[in-house]
């Protein structure tokens, strides 16, 4: 039998289907089933990490083993190795890692932000513009003392604020974002084959070499560079993972939530820029990682929006083991990294276009 309802002279009465109780709204609850899983799948990203980075490692003229280069990244063994080690082969692996690493965080961004799968850097245009300010910096000689980080930082931001603007009315939602992007990143893709038509020779086969994704002779100023971007910006990721669950309900109900729903868009937006333009920069454009991985770590995990820490797990993994793949596959002949990238994530493209479509979401 219902409560009885006190009316408004003290007296009480049944209660009737009229008597309704008032309306709150609440965050749903994270279930407690995913933590476990989360846990574990990060635990097996990590581990396999780990094992094709060492593995990469051991690739190279000067034959060293999987036991050795573990040994060396002590800093004990044999000192040849780990002068091999450390000096000439760790710069191109931490550079494949921390890249991994940024593009697949900066892609679950960007996609918690549009709501839609498909959304990408590399879709919406950043990737395309930091490229653009390189090889401008590159044929052009324009890169007043910045370097490719500088500039590749600044084409990716001047490109998000561009798309952000022409976005724009009365917030910016991820539809628009994504149409926007996509014009945009036409825009920048034309401008750098122009850039590459007036280049000398040499400078157009500089930054062709750059463009398709490569780590072939990595530096420690780009993993020092890298790193420490990573280090500020990684945490404010990580950190904004309570309103990224809340924007993946629709902007209303984070709203109603308490979710301050455009700055917090934009603070991701500007996030996901940092990430994505300090590792276009130390590695190029390397395809498909930020549109690819935060869809695997997604499924992975089993939740309904894609885990940050996941996502970049899972980046690092795809770089790692294409760089493997690259270097591998052809004897005697080392790929961009950017080309096997390439070729596993465009079916991963295709089946998200087909899937999309099935749910009557593609447009």
């Amino acid at each position: 039998m219902s409560a009885p309802v006190r009316t408004d002279s003290g007296a009480r009465r049944p209660r009737t289907p009229w008597d309704r109780r008032p309306f709150r709204l609440t965050a749903p609850p994270v279930s407690g089933v995913l933590r476990p899983r989360l846990l574990l799948v990060s635990v097996a990203l990590t581990a396999g990490v780990f094992l094709l980075f060492c593995w990469g490692v051991t690739i190279g003229d000067y034959p060293i083993t999987l036991p050795e280069v573990v040994r060396a990244l002590a800093g004990s063994g044999d000192p040849a190795t780990v002068l091999v080690v450390q000096d000439l082969r760790l710069p191109r692996a931490l550079t494949g890692l921390l890249v991994g690493i940024a593009f697949g965080i900066s892609g679950a961004l960007f996609q918690t932000i549009t709501r839609n799968p498909l959304a990408s850097p590399d879709m919406i245009g950043l990737t395309e513009g930091a490229g653009t300010a390189v090889v401008a910096g590159i044929v052009l000689g324009w890169d007043g003392g910045l370097g490719t980080q500088g500039l590749g930082l600044l084409g990716a931001l001047a490109t998000a604020l561009v798309v952000y603007a022409l976005a724009w009315k009365h917030g910016a939602t991820g539809y628009r974002i994504i149409l926007v992007g996509i014009g945009v990143s036409w825009i920048c893709t034309s401008a750098t084959d122009f850039l590459l038509a007036r280049g000398q020779q040499f400078e157009a086969q500089a930054a062709v070499g750059w463009l398709v994704g490569n780590l072939n002779g990595r530096t420690w100023h780009q993993v020092s560079t890298l790193a420490v971007a990573m280090a500020v910006l990684v945490p404010v990721a990580l950190g904004f993972g309570r309103w990224m669950r809340t924007l993946q309900l629709g902007d209303d109900v984070a709203t109603g939530l308490g979710t301050p729903v455009q700055p917090v868009r934009l603070a991701l937006m500007l996030t996901g820029v940092g990430l994505i333009a300090f590792g276009t920069a130390a590695a190029g454009p390397v395809a498909f990682v930020a549109l690819a991985a935060p869809q695997i770590a997604q499924r992975l995990v089993g939740t309904a929006w894609p885990p940050p820490l996941a996502s970049g797990l899972t980046g690092a993994l795809v770089v790692l083991g294409s760089d493997l793949i690259a270097r591998e596959a052809i004897s005697g002949t080392e790929l961009p990294v950017g080309i096997v990238t390439g070729v596993l994530g465009a079916p991963v493209l295709l089946w998200l276009l087909i899937r999309a479509n099935r749910a009557g979401t593609g447009g």
